[in-house]
């Protein structure tokens, strides 16, 4: 029964292994089949676009950056502060003031980070 059971295991652990190592070389030939049609131009780098951007921390700087005006729109409503809307209403004037060059640079970084549309999003009256 032991030796039944060992020879179970065996196959078991046999069976996960081989597993294991056929899908290491369907992922390495499916690797290598997206690539060949990369340099063939039949399809964009965007595996490499994607594996770039998830190793960043651009994504939760801009997001921090793009979400404090409301985070303290917010607390102003809440702890009834009129400072901080004035504060806020104030940067949003600064910021109109910059030149028209930043504010589409800065527009632009924003919609190439999250992947909007940003030519459609940002025009001047």
């Amino acid at each position: 029964m032991l030796l039944n059971l060992l020879g179970l295991a065996f196959k078991t652990g046999a069976t996960i292994y081989k597993n294991k190592q056929d899908s290491k070389r369907l992922q390495s030939e499916a690797e290598r089949l997206h690539f060949e049609r990369m340099a063939k131009g039949e399809v964009e780098y965007q595996s490499k676009v994607i594996e770039s951007n998830d190793k960043g921390w651009k994504d939760e700087f801009v997001l921090l950056l793009v979400s404090a005006p409301i985070a303290l729109l917010i607390w102003s409503v809440f702890s009834d502060d009129p400072d901080i809307k004035n504060k806020i209403d104030l940067f949003f004037q600064y910021f109109q003031s910059l030149p028209i060059f930043y504010q589409a640079l800065f527009v632009g970084v924003v919609s190439a980070i999250y992947g909007l549309k940003g030519a459609d999003i940002f025009r001047r009256k």
